[in-house]
């Protein structure tokens, strides 16, 4: 047996001892705990026009009044995985403009931190990779569906709950949920003020190089007029170790910069694919608002 094991098995016989000598132990039981709740948020469920079922989280200052303006507000996808990282940063800001934001979590109506549903929102994966299983028929998506619910019941859902700017809104988007926010860049150019695409899976889905294309000609073309401000995060141990696709994203749009376009890109080298988020998420309201 290894060292590890040794010391792993020591461990599990010394509770073992300590759970069977009964005595003044099992007398003197902790009480029970209470569940955590986050100051300044609240949850609520939303059904979507094509009924779909969402959790919605949302952090929001707890003092003073909105600025003139309206609050700034920024979607989190991934809500359920996401939120309280993007929730507790602002809270802890709430003296600075950095925490005067409303964070939106949109996630799904589960306790775990992702939920099947968000394939069928965030991607259309034309070919699936060997190993790649996601619940649903190939080719099929609804994220625009997901789009339209974004940002027509759900903005409006938010408008009448709290005081906001309706010209200062965000999307971030990680994984699945950055292929979303660049179908959201190519769709609707000008349904956020920012976007954020944090390592996005660009090798499961094949159509967002045409959707690029078709941007980029639209853009080109003057058909796009106003355009969202861009972010791309990464990690530098992002999927298969490989932060480049994401990189070589950015510079792409960097190109565009004459036709309106902005963009800036950010490289974490010590985080991986699934840490990138925690790490990005005070960049994120700095650069969602162009706040320093």
């Amino acid at each position: 047996m290894s060292r590890t094991g040794k010391a792993f098995a020591s461990s599990v016989a010394a509770l073992l001892l300590v759970a069977g000598s009964g005595g003044v132990s099992a007398q003197t039981a902790a009480p029970a705990g209470m569940p955590y709740a986050m100051p300044s948020t609240q949850m609520w469920d939303m059904t979507s026009d094509v009924g779909r079922k969402y959790r919605i989280f949302v952090s929001y200052p707890g003092q003073g009044e909105p600025p003139a303006g309206g609050y700034p507000v920024l979607y989190v996808l991934d809500g359920n995985a996401s939120f309280a990282s993007f929730a507790e940063a602002r809270r802890i800001q709430e003296y600075d403009a950095i925490g005067k934001v409303i964070v939106v979590g949109v996630g799904y109506q589960t306790d775990m931190p992702y939920a099947e549903e968000r394939n069928e929102d965030f991607i259309v994966m034309d070919d699936p990779p060997p190993g790649k299983r996601l619940g649903r028929s190939k080719g099929k998506s609804g994220r625009d569906e997901f789009l339209d619910f974004l940002t027509g019941k759900l903005r409006t859902e938010i408008g009448s709950r709290f005081t906001i700017d309706p010209d200062r809104q965000a999307l971030f988007g990680h994984s699945f949920g950055g292929l979303f926010a660049l179908h959201t860049l190519y769709s609707k150019p000008q349904a956020f003020h920012s976007i954020v695409v944090a390592s996005p899976s660009l090798e499961l889905d094949a159509g967002v190089l045409r959707d690029e294309r078709d941007f980029v000609d639209r853009l080109e073309a003057g058909k796009v007029g106003k355009t969202s401000r861009v972010m791309v995060v990464v990690g530098g141990r992002d999927i298969d170790d490989d932060p480049e696709p994401a990189r070589a994203l950015a510079d792409r749009f960097d190109r565009l910069s004459g036709h309106g376009l902005r963009v800036r890109f950010k490289r974490y080298e010590e985080e991986g694919h699934m840490t990138v988020p925690a790490r990005a998420v005070t960049d994120v309201l700095r650069f969602a608002f162009a706040m320093r």
